[in-house]
């Protein structure tokens, strides 16, 4: 058997492996858990993905039919890469993801400019206020119905009720105006710099990336995910104070100003509200923005930071081919399959290009991942 360069590479990390028995967790198909402001991207099928996003929400806030809404987001998560307007129903049916009743509704849409179902949804008031309170960071579907149940259905309500929201809801009411803008591509490069430059000076053995769609060169974002690690925490070696690592980065953050709120603080992961001191072009501050900073072991870094950039899709299909060649990915690790198919032990990975060779997968770049 002949082997090109990095075949071979490949093979001998393969073969350098230790199986034994483990659990692992699947490669999840949702970048990150929290609410996420619309996406403005120039799509061509932008109003169909519209309707079928409020569908998508409807089913998860009202109905709280998960399976009807993961189908309704991933057609719209379908339509949404297309480079084309999609002309009927037919046509979108032979898309990914996109089934019978779904395609029935876009060439309703498609026909008449507008759905039934929609219109009777947009009309009923229970069903509306609890589509805008789950608006609010934190407030879920539950707690969205058991408000308006007690006669609370706007934000203006939701104000003079204070005393029944935690306080990850107190700050995603705060902010509520806030964090329904969508954040230019510039700003987030201003706060990288920011954030770049205050962790090179605590020390710069830490490594920062921004993922989600601002690293897959999207113009704009609805919030800012953060990825951080250091070579003294692994998944192996764990320090006493791998707290300290985090929270040291947050209070740097803080004495610069950058970050104005915190939601919640713990070992690894840091929920919160970041601004600029001004906005670009004015002395006025710039909007408050949904922060993430979440700590990972440094070798698991790569992994982590190919899941949280995605897409959903692109994830979906990277675990799915990783599978067909005999390997289990998920956030954490990429571990090959064993003939009981029990995953091994985690394969050395120093970088993304690392997974993609792995597995036989043509690199692309993240700009190239929707």
């Amino acid at each position: 058997m002949i082997f090109n360069g990095k075949s071979l590479v490949r093979n001998l990390r393969f073969l350098a492996v230790t199986f034994s028995d483990g659990q692992y967790n699947s490669f999840s198909t949702g970048v990150m858990s929290k609410r996420k402001a619309p996406s403005s991207d120039n799509n061509p099928n932008h109003d169909i993905c519209e309707f079928l996003s409020e569908l998508a929400n409807y089913e998860k806030n009202v109905s709280r039919n998960i399976y009807k809404y993961n189908a309704y987001r991933k057609a719209a998560t379908t339509l949404a890469a297309l480079s084309h307007r999609v002309t009927s129903g037919e046509e979108a049916r032979k898309l990914d993801g996109i089934g019978e009743k779904i395609s029935q509704k876009i060439d309703e849409f498609l026909k008449t400019g507008k759905l039934q179902k929609l219109e009777k949804i947009q009309h009923d008031d229970t069903s509306t206020a609890i589509n805008l309170l789950t608006r609010v960071s934190g407030i879920g579907p539950a707690k969205a119905k058991k408000l308006v149940d007690e006669g609370i259905t706007s934000i203006e309500e939701l104000r003079k009720h204070k005393d029944k929201l935690t306080h990850h809801q107190l700050i995603g009411l705060k902010y509520f105006e806030d964090f329904e803008k969508r954040i230019p591509r510039e700003e987030i490069q201003e706060i990288e710099k920011i954030i770049r430059e205050t962790v090179s000076e605590l020390d710069n053995q830490y490594l920062v990336t921004i993922c989600g769609s601002y690293r897959r060169g999207k113009p704009d974002s609805g919030d800012i995910d953060v990825l951080l690690t250091h070579p003294s925490f692994t998944s192996k070696h764990k320090p006493k104070e791998k707290g300290k690592l985090l929270k040291d980065v947050v209070s740097a953050l803080e004495a610069k100003d950058l970050i104005i709120d915190t939601i919640s603080l713990g070992d690894v992961k840091f929920m919160g509200v970041c601004r600029l001191s001004k906005a670009k072009g004015n002395n006025n501050p710039a909007p408050a923005r949904r922060l993430d900073i979440r700590l990972t072991p440094h070798d698991q870094y790569f992994c982590s930071v190919l899941y949280f950039t995605g897409s959903d899709m692109f994830n979906k299909h990277m675990r799915a081919h990783a599978l067909e060649h005999g390997f289990t990915l998920n956030e954490y690790s990429l571990r090959p399959m064993g003939s009981t198919g029990v995953p091994g032990e985690p394969v050395p990975v120093t970088s993304e290009e690392d997974i993609f060779d792995y597995i036989d997968y043509p690199y692309k770049k993240p700009e190239e991942r929707d």
